[in-house]
């Protein structure tokens, strides 16, 4: 079954705060991989390590032996992933130089992109941590919306559970696809496309200071089925369109339009697990009056239309 006769040497890195499910995890998923490679009379095509991270040296990244494949995982406590480091960090760009593909899992892309070679690359982490690692690396093409980028060399996954997908995915490279579907069917989880967009919830900024951009934001959450515009949420803040609009992007990320636009999808959302409302009750709800317009918004938000996202999360799906 497997396309690759050399074993690959992949390290994760065991670092102070590592989600300890997720480094022993992928541990076992390349071993399972193994085991079903053999008993398939192939060679088992992964050779694995834990790369304790505290323990790498400044003449360790000559005389360490090299790896094919580097893992930084998940974090699900601490600060360790947003310090600077002295030592992995150049040991992960010299083991780069040497021709290593370097994976992240959620913070695990801070780690990663403190050596600087996500710059002008795409990557994503978990979308909770995404605004935070944009304002830190402005020069990464964050994409949160993905579960996954493969970009060859550099390869990032979300979410914390994203690990999955990751060990998916370096199974399907290294070896062979259908080594990782038959694994996918060992381990019962989903080996099909999906993205982070499906999972996230609208968690809008409250917290930037702006008390007139506040009291807005408050009035939007009471009235967001409303025919609301611009001019009226700016005369009721008592400023003009172009202050309370540059004023209101500012303080949220957003402009008034997008932000009602999140609202909406989150209380359809909502709507759609919980309720069997039809769809077009549920769009008249949440402020659309044209059901196509509700869609094709939902859709560029979500990455699902409003029937799939019910099947995979109703309640009743």
């Amino acid at each position: 079954m497997s396309s690759n006769t050399t074993t690959i040497n992949i390290a994760i890195v065991q670092y102070p705060g590592a989600m300890q499910s997720a480094v022993e995890g992928l541990r076992e998923l390349f071993g399972l991989a193994n085991r079903l490679s053999t008993e398939h009379d192939a060679p088992a095509p992964f050779n694995i390590c834990i790369q304790d991270g505290l323990l790498i040296t400044d003449a360790d990244n000559t005389t360490m032996p090299s790896h094919q494949v580097i893992i930084l995982p998940p974090c699900i406590d601490g600060t360790y992933y947003g310090e600077e480091h002295q030592t992995l960090t150049p040991w992960l760009k010299a083991q780069h130089q040497r021709g290593a593909v370097l994976c992240s899992v959620c913070a695990g892309a801070f780690i990663l992109a403190q050596t600087g070679l996500l710059d002008q690359r795409p990557a994503t982490t978990h979308w909770l941590l995404a605004e935070r690692f944009s304002e830190r690396f402005p020069a990464v093409y964050l994409d949160d919306n993905k579960i996954l980028i493969n970009d060859g060399d550099l390869i990032t996954a979300g979410g914390l559970m994203a690990w999955l997908d990751l060990g998916l995915e370096l199974v399907a490279q290294f070896a062979h696809p259908a080594l990782m579907r038959q694994l996918g069917k060992q381990l019962v989880v989903d080996t099909g496309p999906r993205e982070q967009r499906y999972y996230r919830r609208f968690m809008p900024r409250l917290n930037h200071g702006d008390s007139t951009i506040l009291q807005s934001q408050h009035h939007l959450q009471r009235h967001f089925h409303d025919n609301l515009s611009v001019k009226g949420l700016a005369t009721s803040s008592h400023l003009t369109e172009r202050t309370f609009l540059r004023r209101f992007v500012r303080a949220t990320g957003l402009k008034p339009s997008e932000y009602l636009q999140q609202l909406r999808v989150s209380k359809a959302c909502d709507a759609l697990e919980s309720s069997q409302s039809t769809v077009e009750k549920i769009a008249s709800e949440v402020g659309y009056e044209d059901v196509s317009a509700f869609r094709k918004v939902f859709i560029k938000i979500t990455g699902l239309t409003p029937r799939e996202f019910r099947a995979r999360f109703g309640c009743h799906a």
